[in-house]
């Protein structure tokens, strides 16, 4: 059903949900448009409204190919709304859900692409803040790039500020998704470009290998990992390219690389990368310890994506645009200090059974009862000859009437 959005825009179909708002198909009057409407609460926020209108003249101004341009910002009643240019394609979460990884030179293609669009929205003095697949659309209608890429383009630019209000984060709070989160912001620092740097370098590690470097498990597990784990290295890709994910995903802002840097570097690599096929590794474990072998087997639940973590409380991750951006708490000392499970994992050989998995226990069932039968068969020889060797011994003696001593005596 139509609704009008301001005096000059009309939503006319829902394109996808998530938990900062529903983005619509509509019509302004310079044609179609994506509208993205914020959740009630929000527009019943006066303080998030004032930072609204504060922000329309540094969003309007973003203007660069590699962005989602913002046309407008309606305030209007209840209605909080943000007015984009309509990209007629996909998100990149949606292409990873169907191919779980991407080649190489694809890979770098895309993340070169919104290196370019975060390079001109710095130098805006924008810092987007919650740089996801999510939040990466794929112009299906645009020209092929380096491994039949299609052109990216950054979006939801100003959500994460816009949101992020004094009272909604005070000491607290961080926002952003887990898996995507530098360590500073964690730390409580506040946000400068470094830390779009960090979360385009993760989701590059996330193309390349099927999963981001420090997810998996509890919201709490993941912040740890990014403060105190190191970058696992991915087998496969050429050394200069793991050196600049290396880089960018360095704990300390100052030692990452400037988004025109990194655009340019990563395009130096496309040549190397031609023709190479998706990296073969399957994803490290994190499941929970496995419970003793004697205890049945409780069923398991699914076990989410990474960077699908939902959030947001009557939230799940498979809203249709996977919209994870919102508050979340910062863990406390302790949790931070890591621990037996706070260490880092390599990935798996591909084919290999995940640590802990049905599978895993029966191979090394399978490998007990072979030593096992090994044994018996060596202790059964042994046996055997020991006793060939004293029966030849005493070929011609008397047997020996008493059962307490049929046995043969050692040598």
């Amino acid at each position: 059903m139509a609704r009008k959005i301001g005096s000059r825009y009309t939503a006319n179909q829902i394109l996808g949900r998530g938990s900062a708002g529903t983005v619509w198909l509509g019509e302004g009057p310079e044609g179609p448009v994506a509208i993205k409407l914020l959740r009630e609460d929000l527009a019943s926020d006066q303080e998030l409204v004032g930072r609204f209108v504060q922000e329309r003249t540094a969003l309007l101004s973003l203007d660069h190919p590699r962005v989602v341009g913002v046309r407008d910002l309606v305030v209007d009643g209840n209605d909080l709304a943000l007015v984009m240019d309509l990209v007629r394609g996909t998100d990149l979460r949606t292409r990873l859900d169907r191919e779980r990884r991407l080649a190489p030179e694809a890979a770098v293609a895309i993340v070169a692409d919104i290196a370019d669009g975060l390079a001109a929205a710095h130098a805006a003095g924008i810092v987007h803040r919650d740089v996801k697949p999510e939040n990466v659309l794929l112009d299906m209608q645009g020209p092929l790039g380096p491994g039949g890429s299609h052109p990216a383009l950054l979006t939801d630019f100003g959500v994460a500020k816009l949101i992020d209000s004094p009272r909604r984060t005070r000491a607290t709070k961080i926002i952003g998704t887990p898996d995507y989160l530098a360590p500073e912001l964690i730390e409580g620092l506040p946000p400068r470009a470094a830390v779009d740097i960090y979360a385009l370098a993760t989701v590059l590690y996330e193309l390349l290998a099927g999963f981001t470097p420090f997810g998996g498990g509890h919201p709490g597990a993941i912040l740890r990992r990014h403060v105190t784990e190191t970058v696992v290295p991915l087998p496969g890709i050429p050394d200069e390219l793991w050196q600049l994910l290396v880089q960018c995903l360095a704990k300390a802002p100052a030692s990452r690389l400037r988004a025109s840097e990194l655009a340019a570097r990563l395009r130096e690599q496309l040549p190397t990368l031609a023709g190479m096929a998706p990296l073969d590794v399957d994803e490290p474990d994190t499941e929970p310890d496995p419970e003793p072998e004697a205890a049945p087997a409780a069923p398991k639940e699914p076990v989410a994506r990474r960077g699908a973590v939902p959030l947001v409380p009557g939230t799940t991750p498979t809203d249709s645009n996977r919209d994870t951006h919102t508050s979340m708490r910062v863990p406390a000392p302790d949790e931070l200090a890591g621990g037996a499970r706070g260490t880092a994992r390599a990935p798996r050989a591909a084919g290999a059974p995940r640590p802990g998995s049905a599978r895993h226990r029966a191979s090394a069932r399978r490998r007990r009862i072979t030593l096992g039968v090994a044994g018996a068969v060596l202790a059964a020889a042994a046996g055997i000859g020991t006793w060939a060797a004293v029966s030849g011994d005493n070929a011609d003696a008397t047997p020996n009437k008493n059962p307490e001593h049929s046995a043969p005596e050692s040598p």
